[in-house]
């Protein structure tokens, strides 16, 4: 099922957020073509596929892009598919002979996603970099972190996913539906430095405002405040608070016994004297002991959970937040959809598992395989 059911998409297969782009679209329905290259990608070799959970929803086909039979073959794929993506350096494909203009030359209704991590121009279009390079030079590395501290790394969950791989997802979509209307494919450029400066958005805003201190770890929402933190418990866990507003934060004090304290929550200067207040509080009662107490109320809580932790939680149990595939715990596919529901189609493939059997069924006849075969171009 799932609301993409009918569109096809070639992958070409590559590292961090394309891959993560293709796991959501598979999950939505639409059928993804991994074209991964012989051997798979070394950095990314798993000692069992199904771990690679990324991978989940799409088969997988091994072609050498690096022999000109190897080429024409995903140019004749391209024929039959709706999108293509890829997440190489601006040049590369153009170099193989995959380039927006070769294959929208073969159709000219493809959507053609590229990710990247600086954007197909500029001047460091073709510097190397990762996640944590791209999310500083959009400015959103510098807001997470804590006072006198240097930023922290939010693991590569800011501009590999979030401002890479969805926003990329989110691109090819927006192009397949204007497609349906103008018969006309276009190239998406999707730039983590890009998707990631759009996350920021409403800090340009309150910055602008006067409302942001350029300091981090010194605003409400960045730990500065005493209401909007986590807290060590008396079992070394933790525990999240964030009663912003007002009658969430006197819900709070209220069950915390601190209602009629002089503890004001909108007087920065007081902040620091305030968290030493809590911290101390908190470390009187283990995490459980503090879930009994104010999980499903006002207060704004949630127990800080850990990713072996978060599948066993009650409420993630009631909602089916994640399942189990091919033996690995992983988050299902969202959002959820009333009448098209999504849902992982198949665990993560073998570098080349499906070769034969994909290449039939996107009408590659049997004696062009045999051939392919032969000359090293498909394995």
């Amino acid at each position: 099922m799932g609301p993409l059911q009918g569109i096809k998409l070639i992958e070409i297969a590559g590292m961090g957020p394309a891959p993560f782009a293709a796991m959501w679209l598979a999950d939505m329905g639409a059928e993804v073509l991994r074209v991964e290259r012989p051997g798979g990608i070394p950095a990314q070799s798993w000692p069992e596929p199904a771990v690679d959970v990324v991978s989940r929803g799409r088969r997988c086909v091994c072609i050498d892009l690096k022999r000109s039979e190897g080429v024409a073959l995903v140019l004749d794929l391209v024929q039959h598919a709706d999108g293509l993506f890829e997440g190489n350096r601006p040049g590369v494909m153009e170099r193989l002979g995959l380039g927006p203009d070769a294959c929208l030359a073969r159709n000219p209704r493809l959507v053609y996603g590229r990710m990247t991590g600086w954007g197909q121009d500029g001047p460091l279009a073709q510097a190397a970099g990762h996640d944590l390079n791209f999310i500083a030079l959009a400015g959103a590395l510098d807001l997470i972190g804590r006072q006198g501290q240097p930023p922290t790394p939010p693991v590569n969950l800011v501009g590999d996913y979030a401002g890479g791989g969805m926003v990329l997802a989110f691109g090819m979509v927006c192009a397949l539906l204007e497609c349906q209307r103008s018969g006309r494919g276009q190239v998406i450029d999707a730039s983590i430095v890009d998707g990631a400066a759009m996350l920021t958005a409403v800090f340009h805003g309150i910055r602008h405002a006067g409302f942001l201190r350029e300091e981090r770890g010194t605003n409400i929402i960045d730990s500065g405040s005493h209401f909007y933190d986590a807290y060590e418990t008396a079992d070394g866990k933790y525990v999240s608070i964030a009663s912003f507003e007002p009658h969430f934060y006197a819900e709070l004090l209220r069950r915390l016994g601190l209602e009629g304290e002089d503890l004001p929550q909108m007087d920065p200067s007081r902040w620091p004297e305030l968290k030493a207040r809590f911290a101390p509080l908190f470390k009187t009662k283990t995490r459980q002991q503090w879930c009994e107490l104010l999980e499903g109320t006002d207060a704004c809580f949630a127990p800080v959970l850990s990713l072996g932790e978060a599948p066993q939680h009650p409420h993630n149990q009631a909602r089916g937040t994640f399942v189990e595939v091919a033996g690995v715990v992983q988050p299902r596919p969202a959002p959820r959809f009333s009448r098209t529901p999504a849902e992982i189609q198949r665990p993560p493939a073998r570098p080349g598992e499906h070769t034969e059997e994909a290449l039939r069924d996107w009408g590659v006849s049997a004696d062009r395989i045999v051939t392919l075969k032969d000359a090293g171009a498909i394995v």
